[in-house]
């Protein structure tokens, strides 16, 4: 049997552990201060962006790789014609990547390319779905298979402290925005059908705001125990800590790994949001 690779998008948001454990290739997406272009997860930081959000007023401007980035990048992964490649992107609905990707792909043999319908870490359940099964020696039509019934049951949310990250970036109203900082309300924004849209509204200090959302999110719920994803930006560890704690009281997950979210999805949250990521069971 071939062997079968497993990338992503830069916006997936996994781990170093995990990518250098499944041998995941990443391509970055293009993040802009200004005139200054720089690649997601290589030579911007966090810092970088929050600094320029609040000297500026602006937000970073996000780009997906060209279909040029992409030949060099499949080109660089397929180290034999035999090679299969299976690439997944953030949903189409937020980026050109599946499109530009997919031009790409045309130019070679044995390699797909898969929408996540998602974005951070639930973007990334999809790409761990997948590596685990190519490293069980599964085939690539049954891979693509399987993802085509994992990724409508992936469930991502997050919760925003700053709206004016989602003001800035056309997501809400301006009328929206001030009510909501006026009675500190903490939307939690859900990925559903591959776009995003504004679910439970919470209100007051969100660091206590997020094991409660934990909890909401878990409840009535049965997820795949094996692995679940907290994700955020620039959270202390004792609300990591906090969250990790309610979501282990709730559901015997066999591990819950923490992860810090790329400048891509940095760009648009802004600072101190936290989302908890799983697969729900059919």
């Amino acid at each position: 049997m071939p062997a079968i690779r497993i990338s992503a998008d830069s916006t997936c948001d996994l781990s170093p552990e995990q990518l250098a454990r499944y041998d995941i290739g990443i391509i970055p997406l293009y993040v802009s201060l200004g005139e200054q272009s720089m690649r997601d997860g290589v030579d911007i930081t966090a810092q970088d962006i929050y600094d320029y959000v609040d000297k500026t007023g602006k937000l970073p401007k996000t780009a997906a790789p060209s279909v040029a980035d992409y030949l060099d990048f499949f080109r660089e992964r397929q180290t034999s014609p035999e090679t299969v490649l299976i690439h997944f992107t953030i949903s189409s609905d937020f980026s050109s990547s599946y499109q530009n990707a997919c031009i790409a792909a045309q130019e070679f043999e044995n390699v797909s390319v898969v929408d996540s319908r998602n974005l951070s870490t639930g973007h990334g359940l999809a790409v761990i779905e997948a590596a685990v099964l190519a490293e069980q020696g599964v085939s690539a039509e049954q891979i693509l298979a399987h993802e085509e019934k994992i990724i409508p049951r992936i469930r991502a949310s997050f919760v925003v402290d700053r709206i004016d990250y989602l003001y800035k970036g056309g997501r809400c109203s301006g009328v929206a925005a001030l009510g909501a900082n006026l009675l500190k309300l903490k939307p939690c924004i859900e990925v559903v059908g591959g776009k995003m849209g504004v679910g439970k509204k919470y209100r007051g200090n969100v660091e206590k705001i997020f094991p409660v959302y934990a909890a909401d999110r878990l409840a009535g719920k049965r997820m795949k125990r094996d692995l679940a994803f907290i994700t955020h930006t620039g959270c202390s560890k004792e609300t990591v800590a906090q969250v990790r704690q309610k979501m282990e009281e709730l559901y015997k997950f066999d591990q819950i790994v923490e992860t810090v979210a790329g400048s891509t999805i940095t760009s648009h949250c802004g600072p101190k949001t936290l989302g908890v990521l799983f697969i729900e069971e059919e």
